[in-house]
This record gives structure tokens, sequence and C-alpha cells, in this order.
């Protein structure tokens, strides 16, 4: 029982309580296989990484070529319309490509820096590699002598304990060996295809116009629709609160396209406002 006259526990209420196995490292094979697999299952099937890189290039791809497009759209000619959104297509796929590639190129040299400053701290200096240690467990209010005697351990133990100092002393986690061009690909890719559907009506209608509007149509429904389905990829899909959200989301959205495209348009038509050739 909690509180109370009793002082310990004895074997036989500690057998009771059905208390699971906890540890700070990764459980030893002992464990059940059933109980592996039932927390696996659980674990989500998608790298968070992608998605973020998948929702920045679709959310860059829907705005700027839609934009741009839209503000062509106001010199009358289709030709230049396609011409000058696959330009900018291509030349930012390419641009968010290599900027999320640098990006975790960076994050990767950053994590072997530090992890070679952690070992040269490790193998200089034991005693603030040590005090390192209890600083980690501090917050917790743990008593000395565990404290002391899992520092111990740790030290003895030169695998787990760089483990230990990367994880809960720098907060800092290994990149995956591919994470760079998949980055790369990821943000290319969906700024591409974000990119592209404001251009479909321009390849079906030779009147730009009548392009222009139906790519308006096709935009605002899918800036709503990205919209949605980003915030509630953050938030979640049931309650209504976060359906709300989802719906604010979408709407942000179609403002943010709406302004960026009529900017792009105004602007076409004060530098050409008959819309005839420029040169």
């Amino acid at each position: 029982m909690l509180g109370g006259r009793h002082s310990h526990w004895s074997p036989q209420d500690l057998e009771e309580q059905d208390f699971s196995p906890y540890g700070t490292f990764p459980p030893s094979p002992t464990v059940s296989t059933e109980t592996s697999s039932s927390i696996a299952s659980t674990r989500p099937r998608v790298n968070p990484r992608i998605v973020s890189d998948a929702i920045l290039g679709l959310s860059d791809g829907l705005t700027v070529p839609f934009a741009l497009s839209a503000g062509l759209s106001a010199l009358g000619n289709s030709r230049v319309v396609v011409v000058g959104g696959l330009a900018e297509l291509v030349a930012g796929a390419i641009s968010m490509g290599l900027g999320g590639y640098v990006g975790s190129r960076s994050e990767v040299e950053s994590y072997e820096a530090t992890v070679r400053e952690t070992k040269n701290l490790v193998k200089a200096s034991p005693m603030e590699t040590m005090n390192i240690i209890r600083q980690v467990f501090a917050p917790y209010n743990l008593p000395d002598e565990p404290v002391a005697r899992m520092s111990h351990i740790l030290y003895n133990s030169p695998e787990k304990l760089l483990d230990f100092l990367l994880t809960f002393h720098h907060k800092e986690s290994k990149p995956g060996c591919n994470q760079a061009w998949i980055s790369a690909i990821t943000l290319a890719l969906g700024y591409f295809i974000g990119g592209f559907i404001p251009l479909i009506p321009y390849f079906m209608v030779d009147q730009v116009l009548v392009a222009l509007y139906y790519s308006i149509g096709i935009m605002i429904f899918t800036l709503l629709v990205f919209g949605y389905v980003k915030t509630c990829v953050v938030r979640g899909w049931t309650g209504k609160e976060n359906i709300v959200a989802g719906i604010k989301g979408g709407l942000q959205m179609v403002i943010v396209g709406g302004l960026a495209a009529g900017a792009s348009i105004a602007l076409a038509r004060a530098i050409n406002p008959t819309g005839g050739a420029l040169f």
C-alpha cells in the first residue's frame, strides 16, 4: 500500500503490483517478441522529415508558380505563360532540391562534429564527463547513490556513454545515411508537382483569360484542401477543434495564394497595361 505504516516494500508486495520493467536503454533480447511487435506496430510508418519536406515543397510550389502564371497571363499570350511557368518550375525545383540537400548535409556535418567533440571529452576529461551525466539526472531529484552507480555503469560502456551524451546532453539524433538525397528529391518533387497544377488549364484552353479563370478555380480548391490536410497532419483528423483548425489552415493558404497572385497580376498590368508584346 502507498503511504501508511509500511516504510518499505516486501518482495511479495512487489510481485503483487505486477510492475513492468523500465530501462533507459533499448530492451534486452529477453523481452517477448509479442511485446516488441506490438510496440513496433504503433510507430509511425512515414519519416516525419519526409512529411515536413513534402509539405514545404508543395506549399511553395502551390503559391509561387501560381502567382507567376497568373501574372504572365496578363500579357495575353498563353505560350508565354506555359514557357515562363515551366522555366520557373524547373529552376525552382532545382533550387529547392539543392537547398534541401545542403541543409541536410549541414546537419550531418554538425552531428559528426558533435560526436568527435564528445569522444574527445570522454577521453580527455573523465571528471567533466561524470559531472555532465549528473547534470542530466539533476532535474529529476534522484538520490546520489543510484546516480553515481549509473554514471559509473555508463562510463564503463563507451558506446552507451556516447549514445547517452548525444541523446540527453546534446539532444541530437543521428541523421539517416541517405537523408540529404531523400530531402532534396522530396522538396524538388513537391515543388514541381504543386507548381504544375495551375499550369494545366493553359495546356487545354487557348484563350488566356479563360485558362486563368480555370486556374484560379483549381487553385482555390487545391489550396483549400492542401491547407486542411497540412493542418490536420500536425494536429489530428478527429474532433471539432481539429476540423475547425483545418478549415482555418485551408482558408489561410487560399488567402496567401490569392494575395501572391493578385500582386503578380497587378505588377504585370502596371508594367504592360495594353497586354501587348513588351519587346
